[in-house]
């Protein structure tokens, strides 16, 4: 049977989800598209993430590839998918892709965006679930030069859970965008990465804060940054305030439209 290699791009609400991952007895994004699929389709479907979100954190970007029947145009799919998924889960855009694409190894790169909130309306109910209330002074100066300091190729080894990447790997990743922008009633910190270690971005999150509440010195990143184990680092920021923004292919693996 002929077959369609397609790219959904979702958002979803993690609020409710233990994950991307499929897990056993527990709710995930991937189970549930992939239920989804099952019942569109008539036979199970795999949809193979980008990457894996944690429990808690949200997306507006997460590429999803699934293989499915020629007969499904990726409008078609993205609009019977929206009719029988949850409401915390919906499928943005949907392309047709070469049969090399591959949602996890041909992703170029990825976005997160993390979103505190610095204004005593933080703590709002309408605003918690999707930010982090800080409530002290932070020094921006000091913010954006550790933001600064993690652009380039390092080891991330000190900000990620120890075990979730082998051994022999040296947990170095690229880092192209790095940076916090102010906003409405608080902050929100950018970075763009060609990978993304676990909880990496949480760890980064709480010890640049740390570093900006004069918590702990500004040399302590770099010195992070050269460490060989996560002893030091901050404990990580909440998952509730990240997301997914966006994953990044090569323009080639796109069919034409």
């Amino acid at each position: 049977m002929a077959e369609r290699n397609v790219q959904l791009v979702l958002h979803y609400d993690g609020s409710g989800f233990s994950g991307w991952q499929r897990q056993p007895e527990q709710r995930t994004v991937q189970g549930v598209v992939e239920q989804a699929l099952e019942r569109l389709c008539g036979q199970p479907t795999a949809a193979l993430g980008s990457g894996r979100t944690d429990a808690g954190v949200h997306a507006r970007g997460q590429a999803v590839g699934v293989r499915v029947s020629a007969k499904w145009t990726p409008d078609a799919l993205r609009r019977a998918l929206n009719a029988v998924l949850p409401e915390d889960v919906w499928v943005a855009t949907a392309y047709e892709m070469r049969v090399e694409f591959h949602a996890r190894y041909s992703a170029t790169s990825r976005r997160y965006c993390y979103y505190v909130g610095t204004d005593d309306a933080a703590h709002s109910p309408f605003r918690r679930p999707t930010e982090y209330p800080f409530d002290f002074p932070v020094d921006r100066t000091s913010l954006d030069s550790a933001a600064t300091a993690l652009l380039g190729e390092h080891s991330f080894r000190a900000f990620a859970v120890k075990g979730t990447a082998p051994e022999g790997d040296e947990h170095e990743c690229d880092v192209r965008v790095a940076h916090w922008e102010d906003r409405p009633g608080g902050l929100v910190f950018e970075i763009e990465a060609n990978r993304f270690l676990h909880h990496m971005v949480r760890f980064l999150v709480g010890t640049m804060l740390d570093v900006a509440s004069g918590r702990r010195p500004l040399s302590d990143v770099s010195k992070l940054l050269d460490a060989g184990n996560n002893r030091e680092v901050s404990p990580p920021a909440p998952p509730n305030a990240l997301f997914l923004d966006a994953v990044k292919y090569p323009v080639e693996l796109y069919v034409a439209t």
